[in-house]
């Protein structure tokens, strides 16, 4: 992804998350819980600082099926990750009947 594009999907982004400051795994427990005000096929953009976070997401969007986007360094030692929601809820994410 060109890095125009990616800066289009930041824009694009339904919910961002600010992580800085948060190590290894908050960030990826906080951006779990705030996928959850994703729509279906939106994105979440994620900042964070932790070095480990790219890595992190990388392996969190293969175990659940959510789509890694991009990710680049917005500024020095913060990481920007734009994240896909998966189009349809798995088990896990399955609203419950109110």
């Amino acid at each position: 992804m060109t890095e125009d594009a990616a800066e289009d999907a930041a824009e694009d982004a339904d919910v961002t998350l600010d992580a800085k400051g948060l190590n290894c795994p908050l960030p990826v427990l906080r951006a779990r819980k705030a996928m959850r005000g994703v729509p279906p096929g939106g994105l979440l953009r994620v900042l964070a600082t932790d070095p480990a976070a790219v890595a992190d997401f990388r392996a969190y969007c293969d175990q659940t099926g959510h789509g890694f986007v991009a990710s680049a360094e917005c500024e020095p030692g913060v990481f920007e990750i734009i994240l896909r929601r998966k189009a349809k809820p798995g088990p896990e994410q399955a609203i419950p009947p109110v």
